[in-house]
C-alpha cells in the first residue's frame, strides 16, 4: 500500500506545479480540470500524511517502551496510535477502491415529471437548475439536449449533457425518485403537496461502446412542439429515433437543425443502451457499484425536499440537512460526498465477507 502512497503524492505534487504554470493557466478547461483533481485529492494526501506521522510517532515510541519510568505512558500512547493507524488504513482501503472506468466519462442526465401534475414539471425544472448551478461551480460543461417545456414554465422532461472529466462519476448518484414536499404556487388553500420528478443518469456511450445497427432503427423527423406557439419550429426538425429490439424511443427537438436532433438522438440512445447493457452484466454478477446504495434504480425514492421544514433527506444513507436552498442553488458537494464514502464502505465489506 505504501507505494501507491506514494504515487499519489507524487500525482499531488505534480499538480501542485502544473497549477502554478503559466502555460496551463491559458487553458481554463484544463485548469479547471486539474483543479477539481487537486480538490479530490485533498482528503487522501490528508490522511497519507497523518498516517505516516502515526507511523514515526510509533516508531520514535519503541525506545520509550524500554525505560521503567516512561513505559505505562508509552504503552497507553502506543495504544492509542495503534487504533488510528487501523482507522486511517482503514479510511486508504476506501480511497484506494478501484474505480467505475465510466467515472471519467461525460454524463446524460434526463430528468423527467412524475406525479404531481404541473406541480411535478415545475420540481423538474428545479432540479435542472440546482444541476446546472452545481455542474458550473465544479467547473463542467452542460448542454441541453432536449426538453418539453410545460405552460407554467416547468418541463415535463428535459435532457442535458455534462462534459468533462469525472462528469459521470459526480453525478451518478442522482439516479433515482426525487420528492418534494411544498405548498405549490398554484394551490390556493395552503395545503402541502407531494410530488415526484425521476433522474437517470448515464454515462456518455462512444461508438466503440455500441454499435448501433440502424436497420433496428425507425427514425421518424415531425414537427417541433411547446407550450403557447412561441418559438415552435414550423419545419419538420425534430428527430424521434426508435431502437426496434428493444423499443427504447428517444425525441429531440431542441435544435433548429433536423441534422443535430438526430445526432443528439442518436447519443441518448446509444448511452441508454449502453447503460442496459451494463445492468444486464451486473444482475448476473449480482454485484455492482452503482446498485450497492440504489443509484441504479429509477423506481425507488431517493431523496426528500421538503420546504416546510428546510429539509433535506437522502434515504439511501439517511443523510440529512436543513440547508433546503443552499442544496437547491447547488450546494450538492456534502451530499454526493457522502454517498461516495457510503458507497466506497459497502465495496469495502463486500470485499472482507468475499
Amino acid at each position: 500500500m505504501l507505494d501507491k502512497l506514494a504515487r499519489l503524492e507524487e500525482e499531488y505534487r505534480e499538480l501542485e506545479g502544473l497549477l502554478a504554470d503559466p502555460e496551463v493557466l491559458k487553458d481554463p478547461r484544463r485548469y479547471q480540470a486539474l483543479s477539481r483533481r487537486y480538490a479530490e485529492m485533498g482528503e487522501i494526501i490528508a490522511l497519507i500524511r497523518e498516517y505516516r506521522k502515526v507511523l514515526q510517532d510509533l516508531d520514535g515510541l519503541e525506545d520509550l517502551l524500554d525505560d521503567p519510568e516512561l513505559k505505562e505512558v508509552a504503552k497507553g500512547e502506543r495504544e492509542a496510535l495503534l487504533a488510528r493507524k487501523e482507522e486511517l488504513e482503514r479510511d486508504l482501503e476506501r480511497h484506494l477502491l478501484p474505480k467505475d472506468p465510466m467515472d471519467e466519462r461525460d454524463a446524460i442526465v434526463e430528468i423527467r415529471a412524475g406525479t404531481g401534475g404541473e406541480e411535478a414539471a415545475l420540481f423538474a425544472r428545479d432540479l435542472l437548475e440546482m444541476y446546472l448551478r452545481f455542474a458550473e461551480e465544479m467547473g463542467f460543461e452542460t448542454e441541453i439536449l432536449d426538453s418539453n417545456p410545460t405552460d407554467l414554465g416547468g418541463f415535463s422532461k428535459v435532457v442535458f449533457e455534462v462534459r468533462g472529466p469525472g462528469g459521470y462519476g459526480t453525478f451518478k448518484y442522482e439516479s433515482g425518485v426525487h420528492r418534494v414536499q411544498r405548498v405549490p404556487a398554484t394551490e390556493t388553500q395552503g395545503r402541502i403537496h407531494t410530488s415526484t420528478a425521476t433522474v437517470a443518469v448515464l454515462p456518455k456511450a462512444e461508438e466503440a461502446d455500441f454499435q448501433l445497427n440502424m436497420d433496428e432503427i425507425r427514425i421518424d423527423v415531425m414537427r417541433a412542439s411547446g407550450p403557447g406557439g412561441q418559438g415552435v419550429n414550423t419545419t419538420d426538425s425534430a428527430v424521434r429515433v426508435v431502437h426496434l429490439p428493444t423499443g427504447i424511443m428517444v425525441t429531440c427537438q431542441d435544435s433548429r437543425s433536423q441534422i443535430k436532433n438526430r445526432e443528439k438522438a442518436l447519443m441518448i440512445l446509444r448511452s441508454r443502451l449502453l447503460e442496459m447493457k451494463r445492468a444486464e452484466e451486473a444482475e448476473r454478477l449480482r454485484q455492482t457499484r452503482l446498485a450497492q446504495i440504489g443509484t441504479g434504480e429509477r423506481s425507488e425514492k431517493i431523496r426528500t425536499y421538503n420546504f416546510p421544514q428546510s429539509r433535506v433527506t437522502d434515504h439511501r444513507i439517511g443523510f440529512t440537512t436543513h440547508d433546503l436552498e443552499g442544496v437547491l442553488s447547488g450546494r450538492l458537494q456534502p451530499l454526493l460526498e457522502a454517498l461516495k464514502r457510503a458507497d466506497q464502505e459497502r465495496q469495502l465489506e463486500a470485499m472482507t465477507e468475499a
